[in-house]
């Protein structure tokens, strides 16, 4: 699994025309599920996101976590995080994980948050088309990949 971590202070997804979901301060979380992913690297990441010190101490120093702020996150699935530009210029998502292998995986990965102690978890809607809006704050942005624990 690869993710794509973004500190911000207002994220949100719009699926048109009735989907709406919108965080004030927190991470918005790009959530890509490669073939071959498990639980094990959901319960992984789902403890690094909520661990990862991104956020500004009284000192200015970034070492707390989004559960020392009480932030919220926005998680969104997005496949394309997977993708291969080895060759040409058309991108191939064969690493991505086909979506009854992803789904669960990402559905997982959301209540994992929220079962961690994360008081707002806002979804995307896995496969849909959505449009993201996001203030990344700082910028900070960190990319983090299950198969590089190791």
């Amino acid at each position: 699994m690869r993710l794509v971590i973004q500190r911000v202070k207002q994220a949100s997804v719009t699926v048109a025309p009735d989907y709406f979901r919108r965080i004030d301060g927190g991470l918005m979380v790009l959530v890509g599920i490669e073939n071959g992913d498990t639980p094990d690297d959901v319960a992984w990441l789902v403890k690094k996101t909520i661990d990862l010190r991104i956020f500004n101490d009284d000192q200015g120093v970034m070492n707390r976590s989004v559960l020392d702020t009480g932030g919220a996150i926005l998680a969104i699935s997005q496949f394309t995080l997977l993708a291969s530009t080895r060759k040409g210029n058309r991108p191939s998502y064969i690493n991505s994980a086909p979506p009854a292998v992803a789904e669960p995986l990402y559905r997982q990965y959301c209540e994992g948050l929220e079962a961690a102690g994360v008081a707002t978890v806002e979804r995307g809607i896995f496969g849909a088309d959505m449009d993201v809006s996001l203030i990344n704050h700082g910028p900070v942005t960190i990319i983090i990949d299950s198969r590089l624990r190791f």
